[in-house]
């Protein structure tokens, strides 16, 4: 009867929150045991990484059909607010599609990041590369979509440095397309690659090859350095940035018994890293940890209670005292107390 009337009003303080339509008390723990579900539109999954604008509205997601959407509030729900797709004529079978098969015509945008200068949105699609959109959304422009004449063809995720502009992303793989990732793991690929985008020459330029599924990939506080998220190894690589951003060998930051997803960066410095896989394995069932910033030894945890809300976590954001939850293959973000 508790859990029942905590479930009641919940969702009647949903309805009734203004601003981005969350609750003003969701309750719940770290254990993720009380939550909420932004439910996306109809037959769309997969907010794969989530952000929040200039003014910090949203969230906004990336999902399966190529739109980029942003929660308005409980009313309005989700809008769209950018599409990747150069094909414009295919909008009536791309959108509100799940299908891998139509992944490379729709689109499927992965990392999302406002520069918090331009307040422009960067977005990591996996079979277009690199692209970017205005902050009034619409149309997103294709920056890059090869480095070294090799074509990248699975653009992940990224991250940005409001300093100079740059942006850091990663391509997963040189052989193996975002629908083909169960191939990629089996194989052991390694021809995963680091790279950074210049807006202010227009370059291109590679920092590392020969990576195994990298993965996330996150700015420092300080931006001395990156971690990037090296899925098939299941490690967190530190690379510093020095100067004119010159990036040494990678070290290793952090081991994770899970196949570790994005990371991002808290307004402390430390990092939520999602955690994909092989839930259920001890008691904790963890579905993300958050790493201490300066050492990488685990501070918290986001554990999943053994329930299904909280399956193939991609990615955790923390922002206004929530946790947002993102998933590859759930068709809701879920939100939990902070």
């Amino acid at each position: 009867m508790k859990n029942s009337l905590l479930i009641i009003f919940f969702f009647l303080a949903l309805m009734l929150s203004p601003s981005f339509g969350l609750p003003s008390n969701a309750g719940g723990s770290r254990k993720g045991n009380h939550h909420l579900k932004l439910q996306l539109p109809a037959g769309v999954v997969g907010p794969e990484s989530l952000t929040f604008d200039c003014n910090g509205e949203g969230p906004y997601a990336g999902v399966s059909d190529g739109r980029i959407l942003k929660w308005q509030d409980s009313k309005l729900g989700w809008t769209e607010f950018a599409t990747t797709t150069p094909f414009r004529r295919l909008r009536r079978i791309c959108d509100g599609t799940s299908s891998t098969i139509l992944e490379p015509l729709c689109g499927r945008p992965l990392g999302i990041k406002f520069n918090p200068v331009t307040c422009d949105l960067y977005i990591a699609d996996a079979y277009f590369g690199l692209m970017v959109v205005g902050r009034n959304g619409g149309p997103a422009k294709q920056l890059a979509s090869s480095a070294e004449r090799i074509p990248f063809r699975f653009t992940n995720a990224l991250d940005i440095d409001p300093n100079t502009g740059v942006v850091y992303f990663t391509d997963s793989s040189m052989y193996f397309q975002r629908r083909q990732y169960p191939m990629l793991i089996e194989s052991g690929d390694r021809s995963g690659r680091l790279l950074k985008y210049d807006p202010r020459n227009k370059q291109v330029t590679v920092l590392r090859r020969g990576l195994a599924f990298p993965n996330g990939v996150t700015l420092s506080k300080d931006k001395s350095f990156l971690l990037v998220a090296e899925s098939d190894s299941r490690r967190i690589l530190r690379f510093w940035v020095e100067g004119e951003s010159v990036i040494y060998s990678p070290q290793p930051f952090a081991q994770v018994a899970q196949f570790p997803d994005n990371i991002e960066t808290d307004r402390n410095g430390d990092f939520w890293v999602a955690l994909n896989t092989k839930r259920g394995n001890d008691k904790t069932d963890l579905v993300a940890v958050k790493l201490d910033g300066s050492n990488g030894n685990v501070l918290d945890v986001l554990e999943g209670n053994k329930q299904n809300a909280l399956d193939s976590v991609s990615e955790v954001e923390e922002h206004g005292g929530y946790l947002y939850a993102g998933s590859p293959v759930q068709p809701y973000v879920v939100v939990i107390k902070a």
